[in-house]
């Protein structure tokens, strides 16, 4: 990949096709692998999160320590935010009784504020400008909040208004599809709807995750929710290895 020297990498990667599938399947696994250890392994919300959120340190330790991007320890982080983002959010509505609608509240005020202190700070909250320690970050902050914030939100919709799994998927896939479509056909900020589109793939993953490894009786599939974190890794893995990514950049 030839990189031009009138343009600063960035150290994340562009939000092309590739980066949104991976995406999406990370979420989904983030709740499926957030279940197994809370719920299925019987650790609990508490333990849980106090589990992942080591591993989130760790990885965004040393995704920060790296001088270009790379997609393996990005890949991870992002997988880490959204593990611990499925138990911190479990842990709040359910084992603290903050309830989906408040929780949803909460993390909304708390992820918009970060975007407001990070734009503030640096003047920009645009992927293409995250090439320096202080933004990056900011822009795994702000991915914590958004990804504990889609935990709640899919659980709030999907099980809160009762329309199920099914319905809250198809709720976010609309809108996603919507952004899409924005970002054809508008002018639309690219990077509002980029932040958009970035919130809406954790609430979709983790109703998608629900769906999947759910009883029957609260509307999922019942798969296992070890064999389904075994398979959705897997495929993270082989699409990490084979789909082009590449960091994005802005003019020097």
């Amino acid at each position: 990949m030839t990189s031009n020297p009138g343009e600063i990498a960035s150290k994340v990667p562009e939000a092309n096709a590739a980066f949104w599938i991976i995406k999406i399947l990370a979420t989904t696994l983030g709740e499926t692998g957030g279940d197994a250890v809370s719920m299925s392994m019987h650790l609990g919300y508490l333990v849980g999160t106090a589990i992942f959120c080591v591993i989130f340190i760790a990885a965004v330790s040393a995704q920060i320590a790296t001088k270009t991007f790379r997609p393996v320890p990005y890949w991870i982080t992002i997988i880490a935010t959204t593990t611990v983002g499925t138990t911190a959010a479990d842990f709040a509505t359910r084992s603290l009784g903050i309830g989906y609608p408040g929780g949803s509240l909460i993390l909304l005020g708390l992820l918009l504020a970060c975007l407001y202190a990070w734009h503030k700070a640096l003047g920009s909250i645009a992927i293409d400008s995250i090439h320096s320690p202080r933004s990056e970050r900011f822009y795994w902050l702000t991915i914590l909040f958004s990804q504990t914030l889609g935990t709640a939100l899919g659980d709030w919709t999907a099980i809160g208004t009762g329309i199920g799994f099914g319905g809250a998927t198809l709720v976010f896939g609309t809108a996603l599809a919507a952004i899409a479509a924005a970002r054809r056909w508008t002018q639309i900020s690219r990077t509002a709807l980029f932040w958009g589109a970035f919130i809406l793939t954790r609430p979709l993953g983790a109703v998608v995750g629900d769906l999947l490894d759910k009883p029957l009786a609260e509307g999922g599939l019942a798969l296992s929710r070890y064999a389904a974190s075994a398979a959705i890794l897997a495929l993270i893995v082989l699409l990490v290895a084979i789909l082009p990514q590449r960091p994005a950049r802005q003019p020097a």
